[in-house]
């Protein structure tokens, strides 16, 4: 059984920097993340800026991730949501504290059609020193730059271990 990273956002934004200046780097960085988290690697967004709080994520309008209206299925627009919240959450974390999502709402606002974009600000708290809910929020826009969908995610952080 795998281990969790004791301070996972110091670690996803050193793979940033290493990654992302290379040709394909944010793809590397993309399957990296997804091979952490396997399904959320199963919808295929690849991040394209990734910074202390705030990430974003671009997806590719493709037939794996269509619905039978042929718009973007919902649960690939709460997974974008989720993974994208995620990361970005991670990286304003306090070293060892730890985040899992506990519930997830979101708000369809049109069909999500062609290559859409998650973008994600977490303001994370600076010191946890008991278990806490923390929402964050996540928007989707399609290529015009409409909102498709707002999502908040509910993530349950908690102390570092020797807190």
């Amino acid at each position: 059984m795998a281990r969790a990273n004791p301070s996972p956002g110091a670690q996803l934004l050193r793979n940033w920097q290493r990654f992302a200046p290379l040709p394909f780097g944010k793809r590397l960085f993309s399957w990296a993340v997804g091979q952490t988290a396997p399904y959320t690697g199963s919808v295929g967004g690849v991040y394209t800026d990734v910074r202390p709080g705030y990430a974003r994520v671009e997806l590719a309008d493709r037939r794996a991730v269509r619905n039978h209206l042929a718009s973007v299925h919902a649960v690939a627009l709460v997974n974008l949501a989720e993974m994208t919240s995620g990361v970005a959450l991670m990286t304003a974390l306090p070293p060892g504290v730890r985040g899992i999502v506990t519930g997830l709402s979101i708000e369809y606002v049109k069909k999500a059609r062609g290559r859409l974009v998650c973008e994600t600000h977490a303001h994370a708290p600076t010191a946890v020193t008991t278990s806490v809910t923390h929402d964050v929020g996540a928007t989707i826009t399609d290529v015009a730059g409409d909102v498709v969908a707002r999502a908040t995610v509910h993530w349950r952080l908690s102390p570092p271990a020797d807190a």
